[in-house]
């Protein structure tokens, strides 16, 4: 059957879930419509720096992107170094040969990822219907329409500084329970923000503790700051309908240990297009399986290990990876499958205790939020 006759591919979202399960669509020849609630791509953010991680595969991720059509035209600083700090505050630096993450950009300007994969898809011959929210999505379509709960939440300062490219992180409960406090420095401009997995009522107080900590340390100036907020969902099994194929935050796809995201994001949208678009399906449910499900099973259980170890598992985490000759390495096996991880998950799978605490966002705060 030709692709006219089946009809478009519908998507629900344009974040890089959606915009990837587009790309996906338009190379697989079928007609392909975007549905975006906002006025543009990247509303949701206000110019925050986010990290595209390198370290949950060998290989390199734009070149895993590449691999799936899509080029990295948006602005990508490779950061080959980490300082972080554990309870108490003791420092420890960490070096990789190879980036640990890329340095992105989140918003509607031309650099930033949600704007080069906009362009990518309408270069792909993809319909985005901006300011047309879907209520209702239709059958067979793709849902990528972001987060529908918290399982986690980023609050924090944009700003102008003086301050040096950097890349620093903070694992103390004191900080951002059961999360951390990142403050990431490029050319003048900076994003601190702690992120939490629990206590979100308390945010702003973790959000002024994280930013006298690395004040403390870094002794940094701040000026035009401006606030920004945002939730992570993450969740097994992933969010499902009958008659829809769930992306992204929509899913619950997204690292249940740190809440990097955009990799998931990206890797669910292309599989989902491909059950939308492939009638069997098997084929496709196998490489899902093969690589995001198997990344979110282990990512479970790094959390529930994470939350359970406290102020030492942050100390033991820091003290083998200042050990390592090769952190990236470590931190792959972290995030690697192994037998034991799979007999835990076992265990935990179906019981809250395989899921964060979900928390409400206080009503101050979510309306803040984009």
């Amino acid at each position: 059957m030709s692709s006219e006759l089946l009809g478009p591919l519908e998507i629900v979202g344009a974040g890089p879930a959606g915009l990837a399960a587009a790309i996906a669509g338009c190379q697989a020849g079928r007609r392909v419509v975007v549905y975006e609630r906002h006025r543009d791509v990247g509303c949701r953010f206000r110019g925050d720096f986010q990290g595209l991680e390198n370290w949950s595969s060998a290989g390199d991720v734009l070149e895993e992107l590449a691999g799936l059509g899509i080029e990295p035209t948006f602005d990508a600083i490779p950061f080959t170094e980490q300082v972080c700090y554990g309870p108490g505050g003791r420092e420890h630096v960490f070096r990789s040969a190879q980036p640990f993450y890329y340095l992105i950009t989140r918003g509607s300007a031309p650099g930033t990822l949600d704007h080069s994969l906009k362009q990518q898809a309408l270069a792909a011959g993809a319909e985005i219907r901006f300011g047309e929210p879907v209520l209702k999505p239709p059958a067979g379509a793709v849902v990528a329409s972001g987060p529908h709960r918290a399982d986690a939440l980023a609050i924090g300062y944009l700003f102008e500084t003086d301050l040096a490219d950097g890349a620093f992180a903070v694992l103390d409960d004191r900080v951002a329970p059961k999360g951390y406090g990142y403050l990431l420095v490029h050319g003048g401009r900076a994003t601190l923000a702690a992120c939490l997995f629990r206590d979100f009522a308390n945010h702003a107080a973790y959000l002024e503790r994280t930013a006298e900590f690395f004040y403390q340390r870094l002794r940094f100036s701040m000026r035009n700051s401006r606030r920004f907020g945002g939730v992570g969902a993450m969740h097994w099994p992933p969010a499902a309908s009958g008659h829809a194929f769930h992306a992204g935050e929509a899913a619950g796809v997204q690292d249940p240990l740190w809440g990097f995201g955009i990799r998931y994001a990206i890797l669910s949208g292309q599989h989902a297009a491909g059950l939308a678009l492939d009638a069997a399906r098997r084929a496709v449910h196998r490489r899902w399986d093969e690589t995001v499900g198997n990344q979110l099973r282990t990512g479970f259980v790094n959390r529930y290990c994470f939350d359970r170890l406290g102020k030492l598992g942050y100390r033991l985490l820091l003290w083998g990876l200042s050990r390592s000759k090769d952190p990236r390495r470590s931190l792959r096996r972290l995030y690697g499958t192994a037998a034991w991880k799979r007999a835990l998950f076992r265990l935990i799978h179906g019981s809250r205790r395989s899921e964060q605490a979900r928390e409400a966002v206080p009503a101050a705060l979510a309306r803040a939020l984009p």
